[in-house]
């Protein structure tokens, strides 16, 4: 056999393009050093694209190793899985499992919105799979520029058909999330999606290759030349025209061939026939063959030459680099092979053995009779560089944090108050989503029991008990610009207040944490302010972090979006029928808002769209009546004493009691507690909104005693269509609707709902 690892030996000064396969100077002497000579073209390959930013966690990891300071068990018990593996996994009882994650498909989905979103689902349902578990469904936390920006026109539409594209042809409800439209995000959109997956303990699995002579099987999708480079790509600096390609860059889903490959996998797990899997995300055929192997107890023997290809014409490098989707990889013991390959012909799923486990710790990878790659593969998947660059308290925080929206002018009279409500209501990040969200299917399969527009999403687990699961995706980011640690506290606390007001029990989180450049030292400041201000949260909530994403180098030109920690957080219900809706449901209920209201309005809604204004000190957080507010509706739901809980988060009391009202085209009567401007407008966490019937008034009250919890009567639902605050304003909620509904299809040239 001809040795290309050889020829690499003697010719040390060959030069190679390692600038630009995204790879510094410093880390390319670091690969010649770990491997005592120059790399082979395709080692070359390998090594830049999981040396990236976007697989390596470089610039992250000695920063997210904080998370190993939570304990890792939940109220449930302790985790099944957590960081490290393709996806946590939670225990959730009756001899249940959940895995869920979060990923971020962000620059693809700027260069081409449809693919890029689409790829992104696949992906993380593929995570999902890769533990055993049966995808069930699918959240996304969407970001765009400015609404009325010309590009907003491009990628939204795009990003939306690509989610509900793949989602809704692998059959997965899309059971919520958030939309979100910033100026920082122009040109640097946010796909982030979660998927969640259900499963038998027994049936966990875990991504290692072990068992010498064990082989190697590639299934799924043929090779392509999609995707190649795409890992680079993904966390380059620029998008200038000088750079790397772009459209090639991304790659192309076929949500179809995932379907099959779903219930293929499932079957094969069914089977006994895996011993290890791990599906193919960044880095391709890279990823999977290094990370199986690395987390093994042997090395590995692949052979390029057997890996189906849709075009004949690709170099092993581009082989090794390629991002197709739609694959997996597997190891098999000898005796299992047939048995394996029979389940993929009866899903029509191409199964090939390319190589298999083998003595000693070398990753060994041959293309035309050449030995091309000769690694250890731990170098590979797990010892690349790892960056602690600088961190500055940027120099402009505490200017902006001086001014305070509380110094604001503010309206005096009820009408003024009324009139910007309808301003609110109408503005791009308060307004009806339903353009969006009404492309995705939210209840395929059946078992969905709460999906967007409710707070959190909730999917039944077991039909036979009613065990089921709570999700919400949230994030502040202006909270996170003011004060990166208090704004991941705060994103922290919406997440686990929606799924705690839905009546389930909050449990365990993950994270896509997207900010703009690590080589910007107040990047890294907000960076770790927020890996800081999670740790310290999830401490006091007693949650532990399962996984989750970080997506770096978000930014067009100098620009850096807004800090914008995404968090996705589980809960767990006994009996999804004793779950709390959203909205008013019945005239005559009572309406209470539980919680304290404080002077607390910078970095709020009204705040920016009265005034277009962001500073001053996010909200305060209360650990402590978090966890008594979720104990409280965990009881108020197994008594079923709230008839609906939605809340207090963007635009305050006064968006919470107008969303309330237009869920069931219902009105209220309300009057206010406090001061009036405050009660309406401020954004003090911790607060809900709730309707009880009215013979069961008196064992809310009881109940809110007994956890301490503040509650005030504020008046009652009415079967009038008006929102009416006693002695301030009356608003009709036709018109309410009217200015609700307009801004997402007005902006996008569609005509406007009825």
């Amino acid at each position: 056999m001809a040795d290309t690892v050889t020829h690499a030996q003697l010719t040390p000064n060959t030069r190679q393009p390692w600038a630009e396969l995204g790879l510094k100077a410093d880390e390319y002497e670091r690969l010649r050093t770990i491997l005592r000579r120059r790399p082979t073209s395709c080692e070359l390959a390998m090594y830049s694209v999981m040396w990236s930013e976007h697989c390596s966690y470089k610039s992250s990891k000695i920063h997210l190793k904080r998370f190993a300071e939570l304990p890792q068990t939940t109220p449930r018990g302790p985790l099944l899985a957590g960081i490290g593996e393709n996806a946590g996994v939670v225990d959730i009882g009756q001899g249940w499992a959940v895995t869920f994650k979060i990923e971020s498909h962000n620059h693809p989905s700027y260069v081409e919105p449809y693919q890029g979103a689409a790829t992104g689902v696949g992906g993380i349902v593929r995570d999902i799979l890769a533990m055993g578990a049966r995808p069930v469904g699918i959240m996304d936390s969407l970001r765009f520029g400015p609404l009325d920006a010309p590009d907003t026109a491009r990628v939204l539409p795009g990003v939306t058909a690509g989610v509900s594209g793949y989602g809704n042809c692998l059959g997965l409800p899309d059971i919520g999330g958030e939309v979100v439209f910033d100026r920082s995000y122009a040109g640097n959109p946010l796909v982030n999606v979660l998927c969640v997956g259900v499963l038998r303990h027994a049936d966990l699995h875990v991504a290692h290759a072990t068992g010498v002579g064990n082989k190697v099987i590639l299934f799924g999708a043929r090779t392509g030349g999609d995707g190649i480079g795409g890992a680079s790509v993904l966390a380059s600096e620029t998008f200038e025209r000088s750079g790397p390609a772009k459209r090639p860059a991304v790659q192309v889903g076929d949500p179809f061939m995932e379907k099959l490959l779903i219930e293929c996998t499932l079957e094969l797990f069914q089977a006994g026939v895996v011993t290890g899997i791990q599906d193919f995300g960044a880095a391709g055929l890279s990823c999977a063959v290094s990370e199986l192997a690395s987390a093994g107890s042997g090395g590995m023997h692949v052979n390029l030459d057997l890996v189906p290809l849709r075009d004949s014409t690709l170099t092993p490098e581009e082989i090794l680099m390629s991002e197709s989707q739609e694959r997996m990889m597997a190891v098999v013991r000898p005796q299992d092979v047939g048995r394996f390959l029979d389940i993929c012909r009866k899903w029509d799923v191409l199964a090939t053995p390319v190589g298999e486990v083998i003595e000693g710790n070398r990753l060994l990878i041959d293309w035309q009779s050449e030995r091309v790659v000769d690694v250890d593969p731990r170098t590979v998947a797990h010892a690349g560089p790892s960056y602690n660059r600088p961190i500055a308290r940027p120099h402009w925080i505490d200017r902006v944090r001086s001014q305070r929206a509380e110094d604001l002018p503010r309206p005096v009279t009820g009408a003024e108050m009324g009139g910007q409500l309808m301003r609110l209501l109408g503005s791009p990040n308060l307004c009806d989503r339903s353009w969006v969200t009404d492309q995705y299917d939210r209840f395929v399969r059946g078992n969905t029991v709460l999906a967007q527009p409710e707070d959190a999403g909730m999917l039944r687990v077991d039909e036979a008990s009613g065990l089921g699961v709570a999700l919400a995706v949230d994030c502040n980011a202006r909270f996170s610009y003011l004060d990166p640690y208090r704004g991941a506290q705060l994103s922290l606390l919406e997440s686990y207040r929606n799924v705690a007001v839905s009546g389930a029990e909050p449990v365990a989180l993950t994270d896509c944490l997207n900010f703009g450049s690590p080589e910007d030292p107040e990047v890294m400041w907000q960076f770790t302010e927020v890996i800081r201000g999670l740790v310290d949260g999830c401490k006091a909530l007693g949650v532990p972090v399962t996984g989750g994403n970080v997506s770096f180098y978000n930014k067009t030109g100098d620009q850096a979006i807004l800090p914008t920690p995404t968090v996705g957080l589980l809960g767990v219900i006994d009996n999804v029928e004793q779950r709390i809706p959203s909205g008013f449901l019945q005239a005559g209920d009572a309406v209470y808002l539980l919680g304290r209201t404080r002077e607390e309005l910078s970095g709020s809604a009204w705040a920016e769209v009265v005034h277009g204004h962001l500073g001053g000190e996010p909200p305060t957080v209360d650990f402590d009546q978090h966890r008594r507010l979720a104990g409280f509706f965990g009881q108020a739901a197994r008594d079923r004493l709230a008839a609906s809980a939605h809340d207090l988060s963007d635009g305050g009391l006064a968006i919470a009691l107008a969303e309330s009202c237009l869920r069931r085209g219902l009105g209220a009567e309300v009057t206010l507690p406090g001061d009036p401007f405050l009660d309406l407008f401020s954004e003090t966490a911790g607060r809900v909104l709730v309707t009880v019937r009215p013979h069961l008034e008196v064992d809310l009250i009881k109940l809110a005693n007994q956890y301490d919890i503040r509650l005030a009567r504020l008046g009652q639902v009415t079967a009038q269509p008006a929102l009416t605050v006693e002695g301030l304003f009356s608003l009709r909620l036709p018109a309410l609707r009217r200015n609700w509904r307009a801004p997402l299809p007005t902006a996008l040239g569609l005509s406007t709902p009825d």
